[in-house]
């Protein structure tokens, strides 16, 4: 099991569509053997440019516990989802 961070960008949408996508990933996570370390949802914010015409972002952190397959689908279908504007996926480095 390694360390990741996961951070995305949802669409601004209404709140519960908003926690529907955050609770799809979650889902996604805990389905394929991950455990979610901590959730930080840092709210809608500015974008510092525009993404597939949006300005606005909701903005979402999970620090995770997973292996490598499950992160591999986490990835997978953020690609896929049209309600994501960006992610990114860094393995944090075991001390």
């Amino acid at each position: 099991m390694r360390k990741y961070e996961v951070i995305f960008i949802v669409k601004p949408m209404e709140e519960e569509q908003t926690n529907a996508v955050i609770e799809k990933f979650f889902g996604i996570i805990t389905d394929n053997g991950g455990t979610i370390d901590k959730e930080d949802r840092w709210g809608k914010k500015r974008l510092a440019y525009e993404i597939k015409d949006c300005m606005d972002g909701f903005y979402c952190l999970f620090d995770i516990t997973a292996e490598p397959a499950c992160i591999n689908e986490v990835d997978r279908v953020m690609k896929i989802t049209d309600e994501i504007l960006k992610h990114m996926i860094i393995r944090l480095d075991e001390k």
